[in-house]
């Protein structure tokens, strides 16, 4: 008796890697063990990636709200105690908002806990 292959399924497990690699530069993108290998790393850099750039905009908030404290007489680990001290509980993410484009509401909010 013949041997029976389910060459449907492994075509098709492999034809929906392969889609998934168009655009990626020479045989990443048509060569089976090449393009598998190159979209399981993609993966792998996508995760650590979301964890970085939560990271990376935290940083940048920080900055923001850290050049905008100093324009007002603070520096950002003042401001950030003082806020905590009065009890005032408002996000990096909101305050940066602030910060960039809303000067006269982060003033206020300086002026506040001042």
């Amino acid at each position: 008796m013949p041997r029976s292959v389910n060459h449907v399924a492994s075509r098709a497990r492999r034809k929906k890697i392969l889609k998934l690699t168009r655009g990626y530069f020479g045989a990443r993108k048509n060569v089976w063990t090449v393009a598998k290998n190159t979209w399981e790393k993609g993966l792998t850099y996508a995760y650590r990636d979301r964890k970085n750039k939560k990271r990376n905009f935290r940083a940048l908030w920080i900055q923001r709200i850290n050049a905008a404290a100093r324009l007002e007489g603070m520096s950002y680990s003042q401001l950030m105690g003082a806020l905590h001290k009065a009890g005032i509980e408002i996000n990096r993410k909101v305050l940066a908002d602030l910060a960039m484009n809303h000067p006269e509401a982060f003033k206020a909010v300086v002026a506040k806990v001042k």
